[in-house]
């Protein structure tokens, strides 16, 4: 039985402007933890917050505190996964000589990592498609991060520029669509990396000759 997301009594930490101390962030990295372990075995329904306290060792009251539901934990787990990939590609970046290409790479990199551990993949999509308003700050989170990382793709140094900008939108926003159309079986594979490299594209349009650079 899937649980219902259940209304927090206070803010949680995630979304609070102080800043979490090193315990409470080691505390916050076990449930995240535990929440993608728990994915791994049997996607999104697997995810049932009791478990996730009991293998994170803190109280379920405690859970709550730093994340209201399920969604809340599954969204700011794909926040984390996707960190993680921005790191590794500040470490291996794409090398394709034009801005478009690179920024395809980058999220087609991003779709096989996902592709590689299909049912957390599948939780923390669904999770994005199922957050409503109470978890806002978390989806926002992820699309700030997503077009952070399209942004370092192209390989500009200056800030962006306002052609620029709702170009990055469109494309994070395809490519979150891309994803959830191929977790839920709408989309295959090669669709997806046929529409990530279509949306790219656009980044030529807004980018010409030596303004790429």
């Amino acid at each position: 039985m899937t649980e219902q997301p259940r209304s927090p009594r206070r803010p949680a930490p995630a979304a609070s402007a102080a800043p979490l101390t090193e315990r409470q962030e080691a505390r916050r990295r076990r449930i995240l933890a535990a929440g993608a372990e728990l994915a791994r075995r049997g996607g999104f329904d697997a995810v049932q917050m009791r478990e996730v306290a009991e293998s994170s060792q803190v109280a379920l009251g405690t859970l709550y505190r730093y994340f209201p539901s399920k969604v809340h934990l599954l969204v700011a787990a794909l926040h984390d996964r996707l960190e993680r990939l921005r790191g590794t590609l500040r470490s291996h970046p794409p090398r394709e000589a034009e801005p478009a290409a690179r920024v395809a790479e980058t999220l087609l990199r991003a779709f096989g990592s996902l592709r590689r551990e299909p049912e957390p993949a599948d939780a923390m999509l669904r999770a994005f498609t199922f957050a409503d308003r109470s978890a806002g700050a978390e989806v926002d989170a992820v699309s700030r991060l997503t077009a952070a990382i399209v942004l370092e793709a192209t390989g500009r140094r200056e800030p962006p520029t306002p052609e620029l900008l709702p170009v990055v939108r469109v494309i994070g926003h395809t490519w979150h669509s891309a994803l959830i159309a191929w977790v839920s079986g709408r989309s295959s594979a090669d669709q997806v990396d046929a529409d990530i490299r279509t949306v790219c594209g656009l980044v030529s349009a807004v980018l010409p000759g030596d303004a790429r650079r």
